[in-house]
């Protein structure tokens, strides 16, 4: 429980007041410790990203994690793999399928993984609206895995799957990581290139693999200094390769 009510307020770019409002009506991950509200960084992310919210270009900056390589958004989606045409009639059986298309070591418990990827939707679907969905399980799971992955499944049909904006799911991003650091990284750049036009449109259209390795590509590289993109936004300027 890593962020205060003043830190959780600045990463979601709202007044204290709100997050406290937030709490009152049991909206937002929260813990009582010494009668002081404390966040999980990771689960208020993951709230954040259900939400379509943007944050501040702060959580890339972790104090905790510095020296640490950031793990890359491109090289994840590389190592995952694009599907097309996956099938499944309902999201048990759509992500079963899933499961069984992950690159993953012989020694991974595929149907413990989807037990827990179930779980976590048990819980609170994992649609992100706009047909999205980004299966993964509550408390990221160490696997036996030596690098982040990140797959995205395109549905042969689409199927409900209890968003936000009440819009059947036919993307599925699937994160697979071998540390919850990695899975808070991966998890904050997906969320970034998904407001992307381009990475949209490849995404909607369920373009060629080259196509959306190549729109993704372009996103990620937006993705600049936190102290660039801070000090551009107070001069009123956008960042490069935004619009």
């Amino acid at each position: 429980m890593n962020l205060s009510v003043r830190d959780t307020a600045g990463l979601l770019k709202v007044s204290e007041k709100t997050i406290y409002r937030w709490i009152k009506q049991g909206a937002i991950p929260a813990y009582r410790v010494q009668d002081q509200y404390r966040f999980n960084r990771a689960e208020v992310l993951e709230w954040a990203t259900s939400r379509r919210l943007n944050v501040s270009s702060e959580i890339f900056a972790e104090p905790e994690a510095a020296g640490q390589s950031v793990p890359s958004l491109l090289d994840a989606l590389e190592a995952g793999g694009v599907f097309y045409r996956v099938s499944g009639e309902d999201k048990e059986s759509v992500l079963r399928e899933v499961v069984e298309l992950l690159r993953l070591p012989d020694e991974v418990d595929r149907g413990f993984l989807l037990r827990v990827l179930l779980a976590r939707e048990a819980i609170a679907p994992t649609a992100i609206g706009e047909g999205i969905a980004i299966p993964h399980v509550r408390s990221p799971v160490v696997l036996h895995v030596g690098r982040p992955s990140l797959s995205l499944c395109f549905l042969e049909r689409p199927i409900e799957y209890g968003a936000l904006d009440g819009k059947p799911v036919d993307t599925l991003f699937t994160i697979i990581t071998p540390t919850a650091r990695a899975h808070l990284h991966l998890m904050s750049k997906l969320s970034f290139v998904l407001r992307d036009p381009g990475v949209r449109r490849a995404i909607s259209g369920q373009e060629a693999r080259s196509e959306i390795l190549r729109e993704a590509r372009r996103a990620e590289q937006a993705l600049v200094a936190p102290e660039v993109r801070l000090s551009l936004a107070a001069a009123g300027q956008d960042p490069p390769g935004t619009g």
